[in-house]
This record gives structure tokens, C-alpha cells and sequence, in this order.
């Protein structure tokens, strides 16, 4: 079970990192970085095998790809300033973390636009016209 093996790296790398705090504080916040690192790093096969069944999900229901990989990268914007924010809090550095999410608010709604605009145009196209 590759959960237990996460939680378990990151139970250990916390506790290293309460003891190793007190002496140290730069290398117990290098530490949960490395973890941090570490977990993300192990679960990109894990990604890759989503965004794969999801293409070909997309093309099995002739959905434009253009679309889905819009919505990938969507995603892809969302969990890596999410992970972003959350190593730059762990730092105590509330204020960065804040303009980090913002920052991937921003993207994120930039990219929706044209899926946004081809939703209201197939909308509006569908409303009768009197």
C-alpha cells in the first residue's frame, strides 16, 4: 500500500524534524523541503497514469483534447502552487504563501477563459430564438 509508505515517510521526516529543530532549525526546515520533494517525486508515475487514462477517456468520447489538456493544466497550476504555499508556510512565511496561491488563482482563471467562452457560446446557441 503506497499510502502507508507516505504517511509513514512523512510521520518519520516529522518527527526528525521536531528533534532536529531545536538544535538546527535550518536543517529540520531542509528536511520536511527534501520530504516534501521526495512525496511529490514518488507520486509522478502516479500522475502521469491518471492524465494518460484521462486522454484516453477524452478521445474514446471524441472531446476535444485542446480542452482536457486546458483542464490538465489547470490542475497542474492548482496543486503545484497549493504545494508552493504550503512549503513556503511550513518556512513562516504566511505573506509569500498568500500571494503564491493568488498568483496560481490568477493563472488558473486566465486559462478557464476559453473554456468559459465556449460554454457560453454553446449556451446561448441552444436558447431559442422568438
Amino acid at each position: 500500500m503506497q499510502i502507508i509508505q507516505i504517511v509513514g515517510l512523512g510521520l518519520v521526516a516529522t518527527f526528525l524534524a521536531l528533534v532536529i529543530k531545536e538544535q538546527k532549525p535550518t536543517f529540520a526546515f531542509l528536511l520536511v523541503v527534501f520530504t516534501g520533494c521526495v512525496i511529490f517525486l514518488y507520486l509522478v508515475d502516479q500522475v502521469y497514469e491518471i492524465i494518460r487514462m484521462i486522454e484516453k477517456i477524452a478521445v474514446n468520447a471524441n472531446v476535444n483534447l485542446i480542452y482536457v489538456e486546458t483542464i490538465m493544466k489547470i490542475i497542474g497550476i492548482a496543486y503545484i502552487a497549493e504545494f508552493g504555499a504550503q512549503l513556503t508556510k511550513d518556512a513562516g512565511q504566511g505573506a509569500i504563501a498568500s500571494k503564491i496561491e493568488l498568483g496560481g488563482k490568477i493563472l488558473i482563471l486566465t486559462m478557464a477563459i476559453p473554456i468559459l467562452t465556449v460554454i457560453i457560446e454553446t449556451v446561448i446557441q441552444m436558447i431559442p430564438e422568438f
